[in-house]
């Protein structure tokens, strides 16, 4: 028996999803263009980075040929010197959406069987019914935004007002998500979860995914900053998830950063809470190292895609790249004999691309352990094979769909 590590590496996504252009994403490559920006000297920032996008790491285990594979060409800086060291592939999400609950869910092998409910890009976005009822049932004087918008530039815009009024910010974009921000000490994190549980309760009949708390400090005059108290109110995931084939089978699972809420807490074993990419990656490492064989280590590192993709900022995503294959080693070193690790992504935010939502786009996969056959493993049809070949390497299963990899399965 042996143990599984996954890092989902928030909205890396490779482009070259053929129904792109459905979702208004026809020509988003996320990694690609950061990589082409970086080669053309759009991704330096003086006291960050500079020059071509250096993932050494990464295209050694096969990411460049990912690329190839999903849209024809190796994104500069990203061609290995050899053969790759990982089995590397591509995932094509099945699943009718391009947000993080329907990428992460496809993953542990669930694609999602129903299309989500999303609220339009008008003002007001939201049904009065639905503000009128949350207001009454949070005992709230209103609400403020009730829009599409980014979630900083929405804060930087009302948040004095919120301050002043007492009246939450609401708003969504093109995911299926009712978001509220509220300021910490001011209004108070736990009323904001509070009042968060209520538009849970209001938004299932509408088939909304996720309604997101988005807590922020600060003033006017020192400026807003969101802070690592975010909260995802997800609706639960139909069985037969890897996890649920897991916690049937009594096996250790830990989840990091925002995985326990993407799946509503439901077989999500202990759960680690940590801020940033670098602390969700130390909290699993830590975790992996003391873990049992049988076990499953499940993070999600989202900066790429809250910090750097919504923000459409291209140093600040090529940087956290960077840093993300800096520590790699400390990845490979961490495997032991059996131990199978897995990095791939959930959907697309090309931060080259209009507006600031998620893009529609294929993921990279990159399997490797120290008894791992490298190699291609070529196009996978769902993101849920990522599940299966999980679900056969650990014993467990089986999952609800996807088809495994793995030589024996």
């Amino acid at each position: 028996m042996s143990r599984a590590l996954v890092l989902v590496l928030d909205s890396v996504g490779i482009g070259g999803a053929p129904d792109a252009a459905a979702f208004g994403d026809a020509g988003a490559d996320t990694l690609g263009h950061v990589a082409e920006a970086c080669a053309a000297g759009r991704g330096d920032r003086a006291g960050l980075r500079a020059g071509p996008l250096r993932l050494s790491g990464l295209a050694r285990l096969g990411l460049g040929e990912a690329c190839r594979l999903a849209t024809g060409r190796v994104p500069p800086g990203l061609a290995a010197a050899g053969p790759a060291a990982g089995a590397w592939g591509v995932g094509q999400e099945v699943s009718r959406g391009k947000d993080t609950i329907s990428g992460h869910w496809e993953i542990a092998g669930t694609p999602v069987p129903f299309a989500w409910g999303y609220f339009p890009a008008t003002e007001p976005a939201f049904p009065p019914a639905l503000v009128a009822a949350l207001c009454r049932k949070a005992e709230l004087p209103g609400i403020l935004g009730d829009r599409h918008a980014s979630g900083v530039a929405i804060i930087d815009e009302l948040g004095a007002e919120h301050l002043r009024t007492g009246r939450p910010i609401c708003y969504t974009s093109q995911d299926s998500v009712f978001q509220i921000a509220a300021h910490e000490e001011a209004f108070g994190l736990d009323r904001l979860y509070a009042v968060c549980a209520v538009a849970r309760r209001l938004c299932d009949p509408l088939r909304i995914g996720r309604v997101i708390a988005r807590p922020f400090l600060g003033s006017a005059e020192t400026g807003f900053e969101r802070t690592a108290h975010r909260r995802d109110f997800a609706v639960p995931p139909p069985d037969g998830t890897l996890l649920d084939a897991l916690a049937r089978a009594s096996r250790e699972v830990v989840t990091v950063g925002k995985v326990g809420d993407i799946f509503a807490h439901r077989a999500t074993g202990r759960e680690i809470k940590a801020a940033g990419n670098d602390a969700c990656l130390s909290a699993a490492l830590a975790a992996f190292g003391t873990a049992a064989d049988g076990s499953l280590i499940f993070a999600n590192l989202v900066d790429f895609d809250t910090e750097f993709g919504h923000r459409r900022d291209v140093p600040g995503y090529a940087a956290a790249l960077e840093a993300f294959d800096a520590r790699l080693g400390e990845v490979e070193r961490a495997l032991g004999p059996g131990d199978l690790c897995v990095i791939t992504a959930d959907h697309g935010n090309d931060p080259t691309h209009r507006g600031t939502d998620h893009t529609r786009e294929r993921i990279p996969i990159l399997a490797f352990g120290p008894e791992l056959r490298p190699g291609s493993i070529g196009l996978r049809t769902s993101f849920a094979d990522i599940g299966a070949t999980l679900a056969a390497h650990l014993g467990v299963g089986p999952v609800a769909a996807g088809r495994s990899w793995l030589p024996s399965a």
